[in-house]
């Protein structure tokens, strides 16, 4: 490219150097082996292009609400402008720039304040450059040699959240998702259960069944299908109105289980459900699973930060008293996807002993130095992502007392948004919440005189998509809606991002509102 070619006095300087290696060159293959054939000089001047347009055009236009969420085009459309055909040469770095610009003009913003549709939302500037270092760096967590720092910041993240848990002593490990996060707890306890199945296998074993409530994460079931145990073995249990487990339907689920002469080796409690934010009764259950020696899994993904709150940690009561929790740093907390840690209130090796596989060509047990740091052999993975270490950039720029914040303005704002919701006509909340998930209805004024019947619900479930459409082809803003438990399709409003404000919520009814004013 002509912007980084070399000209003037030096020109004649790459010449030489240029003819000095073809003289000199080293041939293997008809490959010439001196030098580097990366020209370093015009990948930094690459990177700083990009550096420049990611700060423009994301960092420093995250909280403005004037920004569109997203900028919708149809898949054919998009698949045309972004010119996805990757081709036999190389493009200039003018046109990679460009595509670097298109890449962020139409994916979805959801660094913006008004983007409400997942379980992540917004920006944390110090867990962000934590990521730009390690995308640099590019480490592989498994041993201490090749991940010193990052193996130590994860010790220390894990030995903190455990600390939050309540446990005194425990062990732990970030994955690629809360759903991975799951999938381990539940292999663990199927190992703790019958530690032969790791060498012999399913065959032999009695028909193994797990518990976990209706509202659970669909995690629970890909993870029985994955692991061999089979979706038919995972018994649902009901939940109250609220979405919460019911503790004697878990009794009588476990008694049937035996009865069928099954074996029951693992309940999953869930700690703010991905719908409704429901907390399961975490002390009564854990009861259950002393009775009949369960290993009792809490699914706390994205209810487990409001451990970090004072205010609002009771929501967990009783979660010392499970055996593995799944916690998500990375959707309340804004420590950026992916952020995930399983920890384990055993201490024994129990993680390593039911997934290691000692591979002697990393984790050698002569080297130099203290070899315990090598904790990449109780990873189901080989190369890791140093996820912790955003987390403990963050942890270290806001403190504790910041996190709590975080966690005490979310659902402010969503108790807010609640009160709101019962002052405006054609609004109808489903439940009152207990986490930062508003669950709710738009009725259009053309069905606030209908009757309470099938043809209303009919009516009123075509509602929600309609409004979801025309708000990400304005670009407006961003919300989710669904089905859930025979209940027809509904808002579900979630609050994370700290740059989400009190003009934000009365924005998001006045749009659904306006949206919704001729259907």
């Amino acid at each position: 490219m002509t912007l980084w070619k070399c000209s003037g006095p030096c020109a004649s300087t790459c010449k030489q150097d240029v003819l000095q290696k073809k003289k000199n060159a080293v041939l293997v293959d008809g490959v010439i082996l001196n030098g580097p054939i990366t020209d370093s000089k015009a990948g930094e001047k690459f990177v700083e292009e990009a550096c420049k347009i990611i700060m423009e055009e994301i960092i420093q236009k995250a909280d403005d609400v004037t920004e569109k969420v997203c900028e919708w085009r149809a898949p054919e459309t998009l698949k045309k402008i972004l010119d996805l055909e990757m081709r036999d040469t190389g493009e200039s770095h003018q046109k990679l720039l460009q595509l670097c610009q298109d890449v962020i003009q139409y994916s979805v913003k959801t660094n913006h304040p008004r983007f409400f549709n997942q379980l992540y939302a917004g920006i944390d500037y110090y867990s962000l450059v934590a990521r730009f270092i390690t995308e640099a760096l590019n480490p592989s967590v498994y041993t201490y040699e090749v991940s010193p720092v990052f193996l130590l910041v994860e010790e220390a993240v894990i030995k903190k959240m455990i600390e939050f848990i309540g446990w005194e002593e425990g062990d732990g490990i970030f994955n690629p998702g809360g759903s991975v996060s799951n999938m381990y707890a539940m292999n663990l306890a199927r190992y703790k259960f019958c530690p032969e199945i790791k060498e012999k296998g399913l065959s032999g074993l009695p028909r193994l069944v797990l518990f976990t409530s209706e509202e659970c994460h669909y995690s629970m079931k890909k993870a029985a299908s994955f692991l061999g145990i089979g979706t038919e073995n995972v018994y649902f249990v009901k939940t109250d109105e609220r979405g919460k487990m019911i503790p004697e339907e878990l009794e009588k689920q476990v008694q049937r289980a035996r009865k069928e002469g099954s074996a029951p080796f693992l309940v999953c409690a869930t700690a703010g459900t991905t719908v409704l934010g429901a907390f399961d009764p975490l002390d009564k259950i854990a009861d259950i699973c002393e009775k009949h020696d369960l290993w009792l899994h809490v699914d706390a993904s994205w209810g487990g930060s409001a451990l970090i709150s004072r205010k609002h940690r009771r929501l967990l009561h009783g979660i010392q008293r499970a055996d593995s929790v799944a916690w998500n740093p990375h959707k309340m907390l804004l420590a950026g996807i992916q952020c995930c840690a399983l920890l384990v209130k055993d201490n024994s090796g129990l993680l390593k002993k039911c997934y290691s596989a000692k591979a002697a060509y990393l984790f050698q047990q002569d080297k130099f130095y203290d070899v315990s740091y090598d904790t990449g052999d109780k990873s189901i993975q080989c190369s890791r992502r140093p996820d912790a270490f955003k987390f403990w950039l963050m942890w270290k720029a806001l403190g504790t007392t910041g996190l709590e914040e975080r966690v005490n303005r979310a659902l402010a704002l969503a108790r807010y948004l609640v009160e709101e919701i019962k002052k405006r006509e054609g609004f109808q909340l489903l439940l009152e919440p207990e986490y930062a998930n508003v669950c709710f209805w738009y009725i259009p004024p053309s069905l606030r005189k209908m009757e309470d019947g099938p043809e209303f619900w009919q009516k009123l479930h075509r509602v929600a998509p309609v409004v979801k459409e025309r708000m990400m082809k304005k670009g407006s803003m961003m919300l989710g809606y669904q089905p859930n438990q025979g209940k027809v399709n509904f808002f579900r409003q979630v609050v994370i991002s700290p740059q989400v404000s009190r003009e934000d919520m009365d924005f998001l009814l006045d749009e659904i509102e306006l949206l919704a004013k001729d259907l």
